[in-house]
């Protein structure tokens, strides 16, 4: 008789056990896309799901530099107050492209020397080196615009594309242009080629430096283009922005001018019109969109192309409180194409700073 309670005692006591293990046994569920980006800063719990008996005791920001199949190893207090260790996998991977900064527009000698990865700065988020590659095809020795791309590829395959123009000119033309260059007074090379002002290869127009009377060129194609991928990605948002002015010849801006100077004087009409041959629109590279006038200043658009156009390559070109340095009051309507590169400069962080400044040029009659 006791040798069977014995026997019974002993297997409820197991059952017991195993019933008490199951309560305690740690269950840990995980989400089912372990991936995160290399680098990428994230919780060491971002692919638990749920954890049964159980919980973190040592929840911390972690990140991997390398790629592929890691181990994330976590400490878990179960039910009876033990710690435990829980190791689980995910994977790293790199989808983000290479970031480049270059300069859109590059000018050389025929003959000369070449390097066109001089200015060129890659980035990536691997932190990997990038070697950058050039496609299209140029000749040094002929005079030309040439349209190339700069390719910068990673390790992950993912690669970025973006184009820029190398303008070959004939030695000679240099040479007779030389007797025109000059240097700012903040170092930047200013050539003037056929009565037309360059500063680092940046067209000028200003109170200072004029275009010829026959310099007719429309607006430029690539402006236009850039301009309506900027106005697309705006409607994506809600807002409308379209160019109410753009290219403007001599004739027509000597017209414009002198009806301001009849209503509201040469002193005032200086302050907001240019006059013939000074004007940005005769350039093909400016415009002006929705209202021209005060009215657009604080509108959702201007609002959003201020803290934009940059990204397109356009600049504010007539900012708040620097009419001493532009020679023209603050414009909420009127844009620049400069490329991204110097537009990304120019914005500064949303506190613009002008052609003037920049390349230490004045700008008045």
């Amino acid at each position: 008789m006791k040798k069977k309670v014995l026997i019974v005692l002993t297997v409820i006591t197991i059952i017991i056990i195993e019933i008490y293990a199951k309560c305690i046994k740690l269950n840990v569920t995980l989400k089912t896309n372990r991936v995160v980006e290399i680098n990428r800063k994230f919780y060491n719990t971002k692919f638990i799901k749920k954890i049964n008996n159980g919980k973190v005791v040592d929840k911390k920001i972690i990140s991997f530099k390398s790629l592929g199949k890691k181990t994330i190893t976590i400490k878990v207090k179960n039910k009876i107050g033990n710690i435990v260790k829980y190791k689980y996998d995910i994977k790293v991977k790199d989808s983000q492209k290479p970031q480049i900064t270059y300069n859109d527009n590059i000018t050389y000698e025929e003959g000369s020397e070449i390097d066109l990865l001089k200015d060129l700065n890659v980035q990536d988020n691997s932190k990997e080196k990038i070697d950058v590659k050039i496609e299209g095809k140029y000749d040094i020795n002929t005079p030309g615009i040439y349209k190339l791309y700069y390719v910068a590829q990673d390790s992950s395959s993912n690669k970025e594309k973006k184009e820029f123009t190398l303008t070959i000119t004939k030695k000679e033309n240099l040479k007779r242009l030389n007797n025109n260059s000059f240097t700012t007074s903040k170092g930047f090379k200013g050539i003037i080629k056929d009565g037309i002002t360059y500063i680092d290869g940046i067209l000028i127009a200003n109170k200072t430096y004029s275009l010829p009377s026959d310099y007719n060129p429309g607006l430029d194609p690539n402006v236009l283009e850039k301009a309506n991928q900027m106005f697309e990605t705006a409607k994506n948002q809600g807002l409308n922005i379209s160019i109410t002015s753009g290219f403007r010849s001599y004739n027509t801006q000597e017209t414009l001018y002198n009806n301001y100077v009849s209503r509201d004087g040469k002193q005032a009409a200086d302050t907001y019109s240019a006059r013939p041959g000074h004007s940005e629109h005769q350039t093909g590279l400016a415009f002006d969109v929705n209202q021209i006038n005060s009215s657009f200043d604080n509108t959702n658009e201007a609002i959003w192309l201020k803290n934009n156009c940059y990204k397109f390559g356009f600049i504010l070109r007539y900012p708040q409180d620097k009419s001493n340095e532009t020679g023209y009051n603050y414009e909420s309507w009127h844009y620049r194409y400069v490329g991204e590169n110097l537009a990304s400069k120019l914005y500064n962080n949303g506190d613009w700073i002008t052609l003037e400044s920049y390349f230490g040029i004045t700008s008045a009659y």
